[in-house]
């Protein structure tokens, strides 16, 4: 799972127009995005956002169940992203 990980975060990296295949804009956030991972049957989200336009600061990730993304990870990646922001 961490090759396939590893080989998304490369794409995202490198191309200019990342598919949303591969990371999407999560609606009704503030600026979070969503690494989109499939392995086999299951899939996976790693919360990330842009910093000065550029960088990608990952924060949680979860395996996805449902179609509705779970509360509790919103909030949790808010959570990172105030601390991430707050020590720069």
């Amino acid at each position: 799972m961490k090759t396939k990980i590893d080989e998304v975060l490369l794409l995202i990296t490198i191309i200019e127009r990342v598919p949303e295949k591969f990371l999407q804009h999560l609606e009704g956030t503030d600026g979070f995005y969503e690494v989109r991972v499939e392995l086999g049957s299951s899939i996976f989200r790693i919360f990330c956002c842009f910093d000065e336009g550029k960088l990608v600061v990952l924060f949680n990730g979860f395996q996805k169940k449902t179609q509705k993304t779970p509360k509790a990870e919103i909030e949790k990646a808010t959570k990172l992203k105030a601390e991430y922001f707050g020590q720069k």
